[in-house]
């Protein structure tokens, strides 16, 4: 029955649903709340920027709380599931929240209010983000199949940043109106939340013990999972990955509307329409690919093809320019970001196995909810970045408020962020993805050895196979399997 229910497509579909909210509300806030903030509220880029950050440092103290919470918890559903169900209305509120216009005239005032509700936000995002991230190694063993799940998952969250991404064009006619803004909040509050739903009701979780460790130990048991050196090395490859994506959903409205002066003519819709597909054909392509290569395959072909027509937007960069061009240079860049999103995800729900040896623990939610704060430190921080370079090349929000065009300086500014910023952290994911030391052959030695410390297997492990344990773990072989290991740094 178990091995039926695995490899059900519908099952797989159930699973990945929930990441329509996941891929989903990250595009709405990338691509639009700094222009919801600047363009429609008048708030300076630069002050903006920080409130993304702000909300990531809250998320310094949530989410290893929230991981250490799931972790701890018993339920009939399943802890994650029912921490799962009950986000789904915390989330759908919360984000309809952070797009509501308060009317406050002072900047203080203002400021303050949309930096709570940004922590709202994020809390919201916290309670069912964490845990979701954290169940499939509790629904499924097998490393292929776990590819497969992460397959499908990842088209849904393609399925999202396509929603997500064209509604909000089609809608928000007038970037400066602020109602618009908000009628694309309810729709995607009804949208998340059913998504949501959807997965709690299709999906299972292992019962097993929970982890008992002590809630005052939750912030330190948390962080102890960056002691596995394949954590690290993901983590760097999460930030730089994703991080890459983010500045460009981040940049792409100043980028179509101050310097291909093509916002109001539509070409945005076409152009975010065209780069969201080819984020989902590429998750598709990509997951056929990784099925058949490795988890980091699709991120070391991906990336240097969307770096070389990165590079190509320099040369058409300007209004008037031959807009077929850019977006067939866009279509490609969606491919790429597509790559890495495949290859993180896939690579995610094996970190828990590499933790377990390490700890003699299963914690997945614990895992999952320090990937899920790294990944909204990237958002946070790209945000911030992003008003702070858009200030520093002369951005004027008055101008913007106005329905002026930017400097021709400021201009050409927009450009080389829009071009040089992602490739950077294109460059560097390349390189960790190169020195991330686990395939399928590694991850099939530590499952392995996890069921020997378990008594399940007999045998004795080979010079090759403790040399792989060492070298994924960054542990020698007889420190390993310590719960010593998950308590102290």
């Amino acid at each position: 029955m178990n091995n039926k229910r695995e490899d059900s497509f519908l099952a797989k579909c159930s699973y990945g649903l929930a990441d329509v909210y996941g891929g989903g509300a990250f595009v709405v806030i990338s691509t639009f709340f700094t222009v919801f903030l600047t363009k429609a509220l008048g708030m300076s880029p630069a002050l903006a920027g920080t409130i993304p950050l702000i909300g990531k440092v809250w998320d310094a103290v949530t989410d290893p709380v929230m991981g250490n919470i799931v972790d701890r918890t018993s339920s009939k559903f399943g802890a994650k599931r029912f921490y799962i169900l009950v986000g789904s209305i915390i989330s759908a509120i919360t984000f309809l929240l952070l797009w509501t216009n308060a009317g406050i005239t002072s900047v203080g005032g203002q400021y303050a209010f949309y930096v709570a509700m940004y922590v709202l936000f994020s809390t919201g995002f916290t309670i069912v983000m964490v845990p979701y991230n954290g169940l499939l190694p509790d629904m499924v063993d097998d490393y292929t199949k776990r590819a497969g799940f992460s397959g499908v998952r990842t088209v849904f969250s393609s399925m999202g940043a396509i929603i997500a991404g064209l509604i909000p064009t089609i809608i928000i006619k007038d970037n400066t109106n602020s109602r618009q803004y908000l009628t694309v909040a309810v729709i995607f509050s009804v949208i998340f939340l059913v998504a949501i739903l959807l997965t709690f009701c299709g999906t299972w979780e292992k019962q097993k013990e929970p982890v008992k460790v002590p809630l005052k130990k939750s912030l330190v048991q948390s962080f102890t999972v960056y002691k596995s050196f394949s954590f690290k090395l993901f983590i760097c490859i999460f930030l730089a990955g994703q991080g890459a994506a983010d500045f460009v959903t981040g940049l792409a409205v100043y980028y179509v509307d101050d310097v291909l002066n093509a916002y109001s003519g539509g070409r945005f819709t076409i152009m975010m329409g065209v780069l969201l597909l080819a984020q989902f054909v590429g998750t598709i392509m990509f997951s056929i690919v990784l099925m058949h290569t490795s988890k980091k395959f699709p991120i070391l072909v991906g990336f240097p093809v969307r770096i070389i027509a990165t590079i190509a937007l320099l040369f058409v960069s300007y209004e008037g320019a031959p807009f077929v061009i850019i977006l067939i240079l866009s279509f490609i860049i969606g491919l790429g970001m597509a790559a890495s999103a495949i290859s993180i995800y896939a690579i995610l729900s094996d970190m828990v196995d590499v933790d377990e040896l390490i700890t003699s623990m299963s914690r997945p939610a614990t895992v999952s909810g320090m990937a899920t704060f790294i990944r909204k430190i990237a958002t946070g921080l790209s945000s911030t970045i992003i008003g702070i370079c858009l200030t520093l090349i002369g951005y004027d929000e008055s101008l913007a408020s106005a329905k002026l065009r930017q400097a021709a300086s400021t201009q050409m500014g927009i450009t080389q962020l829009y071009v040089w910023l992602p490739i950077i952290l294109m460059v560097l994911a390349i390189i960790f993805a190169v020195f991330f030391p686990m395939n399928k052959p590694e991850y099939d030695v530590i499952k392995k050895e996890i069921a020997r410390r378990k008594g399940e297997d007999d045998s004795v492990a080979s010079p090759e196979e403790i040399a792989i344990c060492e070298k994924v773990t960054g542990f020698k072989y007889d420190r390993l399997w310590n719960p010593e290991n998950a308590l102290k740094f």
